[in-house]
C-alpha cells in the first residue's frame, strides 16, 4: 500500500478541521449549538424559581421584531429569520460578496398542569431574549410548615 496515494484525499478536509479547532469551544466539542448547515442555534439558559421559569436565549445583533414566539398544544416555539440586505450601487464591483441570512427554531414542552400559559411574557434586551413562564398556583412548592407536637 502506498501511503502517499491516500494523502490527497485528506487534504481537502484539513482546512475544515483547523476551522473547527480554532472556532469551537476547546472544552465543549460535543456542543449542540452547531447544525449540519453551519448555522448557529442560540444557546439557552432555563431558570426555575418557585413562581415560574425563565428561558434566556443569547441572540445578539437581533431586534425584537426578528423573533416569533408561539404556543400551540403545550409546545412553546421560539423562531427567528433575519436577512441583512445591502444596497448596491450600479457602479459597484466586487469580487466576493457574502449574504447574511440567519434562522433558527427552538421548541420547549410546557405542560398545562405546571405552567399558566395565559400569562407568558417575553422581553428582548441587550442581546438576550427572556421568556417568563409563570407556574400555576397548584404547581408552586409550599414552604415547609411546622407541626406542633402535643
Amino acid at each position: 500500500m502506498n501511503p502517499t496515494r491516500n494523502f490527497p484525499a485528506l487534504v481537502p478536509s484539513l482546512p475544515k478541521l483547523f476551522d473547527d479547532f480554532f472556532t469551537r469551544d476547546l472544552f465543549d466539542w460535543g456542543t449542540q449549538n452547531f447544525s449540519t448547515t453551519d448555522t448557529t442555534i442560540p444557546a439557552v439558559n432555563i431558570i426555575e424559581s418557585n413562581d415560574g421559569f425563565t428561558v434566556e436565549m443569547a441572540a445578539p445583533g437581533m431586534n425584537k421584531k426578528d423573533f416569533q414566539i408561539e404556543l400551540e398544544n403545550e409546545i412553546l416555539k421560539i423562531s427567528s429569520q433575519k436577512e441583512v440586505k445591502q444596497e448596491i450601487k450600479e457602479d459597484d464591483r466586487y469580487t466576493r460578496r457574502e449574504f447574511s441570512y440567519q434562522s433558527f427554531q427552538r421548541t420547549f414542552h410546557l405542560p398545562k398542569s405546571v405552567v399558566d400559559d395565559s400569562k407568558i411574557k417575553a422581553k428582548y434586551e441587550d442581546g438576550v431574549l427572556r421568556v417568563m413562564i409563570p407556574k400555576r398556583e397548584e404547581a408552586k412548592k409550599l414552604p415547609p410548615r411546622k407541626i406542633a407536637i402535643q
